[in-house]
């Protein structure tokens, strides 16, 4: 899908598909455009929009899936944003069934993939790729400094991690694995809040005989 890349990024892709000969289908759409003008969080929006036309079109030529490129520090990242900025422990899924589009799901192969292996791979095969190609960050090539986005902001504080132990970036990773409700103040669940407090006065087996 081109959401209104200008030519030498849409090149870039066209090459690159050349390249590692892998058949590509590009359709057209003006979503740069449309979020150029607006003010209050246009990322959400392309993003949204983007998945939007990508589900329409892979549905309309038979398609059951569609495969996104989020990697390993994608998942971590957005943990610590969710948290930081938004108040919430928010993780990103390996795979989705889509919720407007029926029979569609969303999959995420790189999950696993650290985006420092990919660069590798990248380099390896001697690849030119584009990260943020839109109005606001065309000339943005991965591994640079992406314009000071909060995203940006995360890739930083875990390269930092990383440098204090090898451990802290599997650990937040698998955080999101081993969530402890027993311990957790409130949760979300299909856009329902549930509270600890639910269920703190109901009488547990056994509780009276440990408080005499």
């Amino acid at each position: 899908m081109n959401p209104g890349y200008n030519s030498y990024n849409k090149q870039i892709i066209l090459n690159n598909a050349e390249y590692l000969d892998i058949p590509i289908h590009m359709f057209e759409t003006d979503i740069f455009d449309i979020v150029a003008t607006v003010e209050e969080s246009p990322c959400y929006l392309c993003a949204r929009m983007r998945r939007g036309y990508l589900y329409k079109h892979a549905q309309e030529l038979g398609c059951n899936k569609i495969a996104l490129g989020h990697h390993f520090d994608d998942v971590i990242e957005t943990v610590l944003m969710s948290m930081f900025y938004n108040g919430q422990m928010k993780g990103m899924m390996p795979k989705l069934h889509s919720t407007n589009y029926e029979g569609m799901e969303l999959i995420r192969p790189l999950y696993m993939v650290k985006e420092a292996d990919v660069i590798s791979w990248r380099k390896y095969n001697n690849l030119e790729f584009i990260q943020c190609a839109c109005r606001f960050t065309e000339n943005c090539m991965l591994g640079d400094n992406g314009g000071g986005s909060k995203r940006q902001e995360m890739k930083e504080l875990i390269k930092k991690f990383r440098q204090t132990s090898p451990i802290i970036d599997m650990n937040i990773f698998r955080s999101i694995h081993n969530v402890n409700l027993d311990t957790v103040i409130g949760y979300q669940k299909k856009q329902v809040s549930y509270s600890f407090l639910d269920d703190y006065d109901k009488v547990i087996p056994g509780a009276q005989e440990e408080t005499r």
